[in-house]
């Protein structure tokens, strides 16, 4: 549905996206993930042709996008902002109007999304009446209410309770189920690996690695434990089978040398020291990988 040709874009002398090249179909969310800088965003603008690529191509379809192609996008940027002083309904009725749709047809569906956020009591009241949180999921339905094929999300969870941040993935799941096409840009690494199917990751402009969960995982090994535990695990990071030690309160995640039997090793270690609860050896997290591959990366001016 969208293909990435070759695409770069400059600001001056900074090389904001580098020969980029990715491709997405019906049903599917993809995660456009990086650090600020990385070129997530501009990525976005091109695709939505807000600014031009200076060389390659963005083919919607098969061919580059027109003008009337963006009716059929749906985009909810990292900049949130609603027009202040209007009523909730008479809001999505004026951007849904934008992207097409009739205003007694925008009536008739926002209720039902309304009702899902818990915002239906919020219908008749000004947008700047509404919290962060609820101005949010409002956005969020002006993004989807005129029912896009493809739908661009940047950073949407932002600011979100875990609640609130549990309704949109579900929605969103919905969406991809139903066959639309979904990017998501994030650089929060847990959201893209619950709800993603393919990812690309991206650091100072440039593809660090791309493909499905699955495989971006096998790429990067399987020599990593994980270990719930009370205690302090900091002793780890010393043991000379450890090459690297993440840790949170109650857990961590190890990424071990190529020693023989480094994992068996590790687990007689900490069993004299810690109290486990579990010892898990599988593939890096995401994280950990998005970490290693773009972690040192410092951000650029341009998103």
């Amino acid at each position: 549905m969208i293909d990435i040709v070759n695409v770069r874009k400059n600001y001056g002398k900074v090389e904001a996206v580098k020969n980029l090249s990715f491709s997405l179909d019906r049903g599917e969310i993809f995660g456009l993930l990086g650090p600020n800088g990385a070129g997530k965003s501009t990525t976005i603008r091109m695709i939505m042709n807000i600014i031009k690529q200076d060389s390659g191509k963005i083919l919607f379809d098969g061919r580059e996008i027109r003008e009337a192609d963006k009716d059929r996008i749906g985009y909810m940027p990292e900049e949130r902002g609603l027009y202040k002083k209007v009523p909730v309904d008479e809001l999505l009725v004026f951007l849904a109007e934008l992207k097409g749709m009739p205003a007694a047809e925008s009536q008739k569906q926002m209720d039902p999304f309304l009702k899902r956020f818990g915002l239906m009591e919020w219908k008749k009241n000004m947008t700047d009446d509404l919290s962060k949180g609820m101005s949010q999921k409002i956005q969020f339905i002006s993004t989807i209410l005129h029912d896009p094929d493809i739908i661009i999300l940047d950073e949407p969870f932002s600011g979100l309770d875990p609640v609130s941040a549990d309704q949109m993935s579900g929605m969103i799941a919905e969406l991809r189920d139903k066959g639309k096409t979904i990017i998501f840009s994030t650089h929060i690494m847990v959201h893209a690996e619950q709800i993603c199917n393919k990812i690309c990751i991206l650091s100072e402009g440039a593809v660090k690695t791309s493909g499905t969960i699955s495989e971006v995982k096998s790429k990067h090994g399987r020599n990593t434990v994980v270990i719930d535990f009370e205690g302090s695990a900091a002793f780890i990071k010393e043991l000379p089978f450890v090459s690297e030690l993440i840790e949170w309160p109650g857990s961590c995640e190890v990424s071990l040398t190529d020693e023989t039997d480094a994992d068996q090793k590790l687990l007689k270690a900490v069993s004299e020291k810690l109290k486990i609860s579990r010892f898990e050896l599988q593939r890096p997290s995401l994280h950990k990988i998005f970490v290693d591959l773009a972690g040192d990366a410092e951000g650029g001016k341009h998103a």
